[in-house]
């Protein structure tokens, strides 16, 4: 493991540094990135914005601040309007990728967090990223219930150009028992023939194409139990390149299940990573009440 440290950005020559990982990690330009006057006025106003360093070279950050959001504790409660931290971006150097840089930096994200008196952290991802979907559920223990569709709009940067900029918004709870327990890894992660063997149906299954990309259910099963797999690309970038119309059916294939089974009470409470050849990657969707209620799952 490639040795860095994390520490707090507060000076310049950091803050711009944070601007050319932004341009590097998604290949993003001027008009798409976070610019330094704002990078600094949220660190010195309450917010959290810490820097993964090798040596004197930034490699990766994190930044968030503080936010509220509404929050429903069981089907028949009120809404509750509840403070939170909500983080906004995550961007690591595509040569540090990989290198456990981000789990790092949302690690010590937390700990500033709770030295700030608050327990929930909230931040979106394509739920078509696997590579994301590993850190933000299977490690970090992250769930969701909420699909935003076409949040940002158009973007101009590699990894979103030309499809609808669709996101999971995810809570993490950070003082829970489902947290500390992923964090620390005090339990091995549950494998795809754990919850076959329970009656978990994968309710798309795929398939594989001639040219190897994997290719979308023609129908989508309804969800009939407590808990479904639901199954996405593990390597959705390639596909995109590859052909856009298949990346624009995922797209619209998640979107329909994952929505659908939102408004009937479920969450994605785990990822399930098969290596294979060929890798296949899931969603676990489980019905509860509230995500703060997974926390305990």
């Amino acid at each position: 493991m490639a040795e860095f440290e994390i520490r707090p950005i507060h000076t310049l020559d950091d803050f711009r540094a944070v601007e050319d990982v932004q341009r590097a990690a998604w290949g993003s330009d001027d008009l798409d990135i976070v610019p330094m006057h704002l990078l600094l006025t949220i660190a010195k106003n309450g917010g959290v914005a810490l820097g993964a360093f090798s040596g004197d070279q930034l490699i990766g950050f994190v930044l968030g601040f503080l936010g509220a959001g509404e929050h429903r504790y069981g089907p028949e409660a009120p809404v509750a309007v509840k403070l939170k931290h909500c983080s906004h971006e995550l961007g690591v150097l595509p040569q540090w990728q990989n290198q456990g840089v981000g789990f790092a930096l949302k690690v010590a994200q937390r700990q500033a967090v709770r030295n700030q008196g608050l327990r929930l952290i909230t931040w979106t991802y394509d739920p078509l990223e696997s590579k994301n979907a590993r850190l933000n559920i299977l490690r970090l223990g992250a769930v969701c219930n909420t699909y935003l569709r076409n949040l940002y709009g158009d973007l101009r940067d590699e990894l979103n150009r030309g499809l609808a900029t669709d996101r999971f918004q995810v809570d993490w709870w950070i003082d829970s028992r489902r947290v500390e327990t992923r964090l620390t890894r005090q339990r091995a992660p549950l494998q795809l023939h754990h919850y076959r063997e329970v009656g978990a149906p994968i309710i798309n299954p795929a398939t594989w194409n001639d040219r190897g990309l994997l290719v979308c259910a023609d129908h989508v099963q309804a969800i009939d139990d407590f808990r479904a797999l639901v199954e996405f690309p593990s390597d959705f970038q390639t596909i995109k390149r590859a052909d856009a119309a298949l990346a624009r059916a995922w797209r619209e294939q998640i979107r329909s299940s994952c929505e659908g089974a939102f408004a009937r009470g479920f969450s994605v409470i785990d990822f399930i990573y098969e290596a294979g050849p060929p890798a296949r990657s899931f969603y676990l969707l489980q019905q509860i009440q509230s995500s703060e209620s997974a926390m305990n799952i």
